[in-house]
């Protein structure tokens, strides 16, 4: 703030150039104030915000390492449960199996026995078969025979 007006008392007084000389003085000090104002309050400035800034990163670093741990944690967390299922998926898996070739062993078993009942029908079948063609044989030698001797009585007969 800048000394434009002395009081007229005061200039009488002291005359032009000492009212002038001390207009300077105290411009120059008014401006030497402010200057050291300001400079006392730039340099408060730049150590709070170092302060705060060093706060900050103190706390971010803080946080960091919270979160560092908390994702370590849920990361074990998911492993561990990531091994269970995965046990519980292989047990289930091979209980499966078992159940299935259980399965598979009955139904070739269940299938055996039928195919064993299978060929002895057949054969049961194929021997009556063999049978009955025995019996026709038989039977048409018989005739053969008999016709063949009927020829012969006849044909010496005569």
């Amino acid at each position: 703030m800048r000394i434009v007006n002395v009081p007229k008392a005061l200039r009488d007084r002291l005359g032009e150039e000492a009212t002038q000389a001390l207009v300077d003085l105290l411009n120059a000090a008014t401006d030497q104030t402010q200057a050291d104002t300001l400079a006392l309050s730039e340099e408060r400035y730049e150590r709070r915000l170092s302060e705060e800034a060093s706060k900050f990163g103190t706390r971010v670093t803080e946080e960091a390492a919270k979160l560092d741990r908390r994702v370590t944690e849920e990361a074990g967390r998911l492993d561990n449960r990531i091994t269970e299922e995965a046990a519980k998926l292989d047990r289930r898996i091979t209980e499966e199996v078992a159940r299935l070739e259980n399965r598979i062993a009955g139904e070739a078993a269940k299938l055996d026995g039928r195919i064993t009942e299978e060929v002895a029908r057949l054969r049961t079948q194929i021997s009556d078969v063999r049978a009955d063609l025995i019996r026709w044989m038989f039977v048409f030698w018989v005739g053969q025979v008999g016709v063949l001797l009927g020829i012969l009585f006849a044909f010496f007969r005569r």
